[in-house]
């Protein structure tokens, strides 16, 4: 799912399944399973060091925002000291990239990571962070000559494959393309992507997250789980994770659905890839009312003498409890909204974990727990000084 750069030098392709990669990389490999609520715990410090140094924000994805410096008299002194503030006060290298547009500005970071991490794909100047919008329009043309028209944000390997036929192998050559040509051949998303890189604006900054329509936990377990007990509560667990980030969003949801996986690169093993849905009995956020319900969707829900190496439950048909229609003679919705607060309080101020359900194994060590992290009894050498793969 991510890679160093030395463990790309050494072939470990993106999405590759682990066990595909030869067991002579393997062996020159720190590998980690993916820890998302690390993930997303750390993407929220980082958001919120972001919105206290400007007034608009947009979250993008888990690891990338685009701000709004408007108005801003030194911007680039800003991202400096952003960039430096994010490292120190969280541990994450980032580059920043400056731009007329989101689609420059996704560009100009990409040529700030390249530049430091790769010397000689762009001048050392823009190691770190690259402000396109201050160049002259000479020096962008060497910019946007030098960067490969599949680096253009939008732009994927299918894409990019056509443009190359085309003759279109640079960001340049597809800012300067016919317009209508580009139209007609790649419809108006591409269109509107080739008007960004010649700076006219066609995506606005969405500051404010749109509602989710699904919430979804999920984990792929550190070993092959036989105890169809430790499924269940490792569901559970999960359905008490999604109602956490339901609330974050004062979201109700009024169904929930659950699934399992064995293992899909076991060839030789019996495949079960069972799932099941089921209506709440009321819009809620409530841990205890989705867990029980969880808790009636697994039962006889897996097969005697299988081995699971995934389960999940997905959040549905979400809502904010001041857009749904009252029942006649009852609330909204359903459950202690007020007891959900406190339990969220207690864990805020306890770390998580410090109150919970027992269905969910609470502060007992899971049978189905992730290895967070993978180091051959061969390597003595620090982990800092090894590539990296998680996934």
């Amino acid at each position: 799912m991510a890679r160093s750069d030395e463990a790309k030098a050494l072939g470990v392709k993106m999405g590759q399944p682990i066990h595909q990669v030869p067991a002579a990389i393997r062996r020159q490999l720190v590998i980690r399973s993916a820890n998302f609520t690390l993930y997303g715990d750390l993407s929220a410090r980082i958001n919120t060091i972001l919105r206290a140094a400007v007034p608009r924000v947009e979250s993008y994805s888990i690891d990338e925002c685009f701000l709004d410096l408007d108005g801003i008299r030194d911007r680039e002194a800003l991202v400096w000291e952003l960039r430096a503030r994010v490292e120190r006060w969280t541990g994450i290298p980032n580059g920043i990239g400056i731009g007329s547009t989101k689609t420059l500005a996704k560009l100009a970071n990409h040529v700030a990571k390249s530049a430091q991490r790769k010397p000689g794909s762009y001048p050392d100047a823009y190691a770190g962070v690259a402000d396109l919008a201050s160049l002259s329009p000479a020096v962008l043309v060497d910019v946007l000559a030098a960067t490969p028209v599949g680096e253009v944000w939008g732009v994927g390997r299918r894409w990019s494959d056509k443009l190359q036929a085309q003759g279109i192998h640079t960001a340049l050559q597809l800012r300067d393309a016919p317009r209508g040509q580009v139209l007609q051949d790649f419809g108006v998303t591409l269109a509107r992507t080739q008007r960004e890189l010649a700076g006219l604006a066609c995506m606005g900054l969405e500051d404010v997250e749109p509602d989710r329509q699904q919430i979804m936990v999920s984990r792929s377990f550190g070993a092959r789980v036989y105890d169809h007990d430790a499924v269940r509560e490792a569901l559970v667990s999960f359905a008490v994770r999604a109602c956490e980030k339901l609330r974050q969003r004062n979201l109700v949801a009024s169904a929930v659905g659950i699934f399992a996986s064995t293992d899909a690169f076991d060839r030789e093993a019996i495949q079960h890839h069972p799932q099941r849905a089921a209506n709440l009995p009321g819009a809620t956020s409530d841990s205890r009312l989705v867990a029980a319900t969880v808790a009636q969707l697994s039962r006889r829900f897996l097969k005697q003498g299988l081995a699971y190496k995934k389960a999940g439950v997905w959040l549905m048909d979400l809502a904010r409890p001041v857009d749904l229609q009252p029942e006649l003679f009852g609330p909204a919705t359903a459950g202690n909204e007020r007891l959900m607060e406190v339990v969220d309080a207690i864990n805020r101020r306890h770390g998580r974990g410090a109150i919970g359900l027992g269905a969910t194994g609470w502060q007992s060590t899971p049978h189905w727990g992730m290895r967070q992290e993978h180091l051959s009894p061969r390597f003595t050498t620090a982990f800092s000084d090894l590539p990296v793969a998680y996934c």
